[in-house]
């Protein structure tokens, strides 16, 4: 049985670690509340120009070819990994990286690649000897994320698929934000873009009814005007919105698994706060005996 002085030992050491994991969870809310208006201020652009482009690419004729728009063959993936830079985030990277597992496992005739964006992403494909072609790290783990930073991860994305002919889709797994306690990994093909964009589920009707409304738009400029400057901007602003998706689902799961940790912690604290006083008593309870024994003894 432990002494009085390890259980105190062991009280301080918990409550000292119960107040990092409170300080965390302050930190974390913090970075939340910013990324999640971040988060809800990109979205709307990110559907509005994906709705731009599916419009338009289902006006023009099949003659017309673009390097991003014509479909490939079916053989070689690039896959891009967006995950965190730091732990302690509960199951937000172990999600992630179970996800890209099910996606290699179930496309194991293919030949994959894997572009990995976060230090989590990027040690576990590595232990793994995952052709690694480029690596971002240090993207997500200051709490928010430049635009430019996703422009140089579009760009090394879009010059993969345009040079190296042989890559035949580019697919995207982040996490998706949908609250402090919730996050759904998202896995969505991002090259070639597809020509008709159909967006399923709950916003189904809406974006049928923006289809609608997008029908009697005018297009002044040639197609291939508007696709050479638009498409680009199109991968652009899908990884820049799944950064910032990334960054507000981590800074969610940070703060529910920081709360979590604290909490245990304070039952740890009183569980041995409780030991450490039954000890105390049985030491006084025997100090006591001892003093009767020997006054009777007398």
């Amino acid at each position: 049985m432990a002494n009085l002085l390890d259980i105190r030992r062991r009280i301080k050491s918990v409550k000292n670690t119960q107040q990092i994991t409170k300080a965390m969870k302050m930190v974390s809310a913090a970075k939340l509340k910013r990324a999640q208006d971040r988060v809800v201020s990109a979205r709307p652009f990110a559907n509005r120009m994906t709705a731009v482009l599916s419009d338009l690419a289902s006006r023009v004729s099949d003659e017309f070819h673009h390097p991003l728009l014509d479909p490939r063959g079916d053989e070689r993936y690039l896959l891009v990994v967006i995950t965190a830079d730091k732990g302690l985030c509960g199951a937000f990277n172990t999600n992630l990286l179970k996800a890209a597992q099910v996606f290699i496992r179930d496309n194991s005739e293919k030949s994959i690649e894997v572009i990995a964006v976060g230090r989590k992403g990027r040690d576990f494909f590595r232990r793994r000897q995952i052709p690694l072609p480029s690596e971002y790290v240090g993207l997500t783990g200051k709490g928010r994320v430049d635009y430019s930073e996703a422009v140089e991860v579009a760009r090394d994305v879009i010059t993969r698929f345009n040079e190296d002919k042989e890559i035949d889709k580019v697919f995207l797994i982040y996490n998706e934000f949908k609250s402090v306690l919730s996050q759904r990994v998202v896995v969505e093909q991002m090259l070639p873009v597809a020509r008709v964009g159909a967006e399923g589920g709950e916003d189904s009707e809406s974006g049928k009814a923006e289809a609608k409304v997008l029908t009697e738009s005018v297009y002044e400029q040639p197609p291939i005007e508007v696709f050479s400057r638009l498409l680009p901007r199109l991968i652009e602003s899908q990884i820049f919105r799944a950064l910032l998706e990334s960054v507000a689902s981590e800074q969610g799961a940070r703060m529910a698994a920081m709360d979590s940790a604290s909490k245990n912690a304070g039952e740890l604290i009183s569980s041995l706060t409780l030991n450490m006083n039954r000890i105390r008593q049985a030491a006084i309870t025997n100090e006591i005996i001892e003093v009767v024994s020997g006054a009777a003894a007398l």
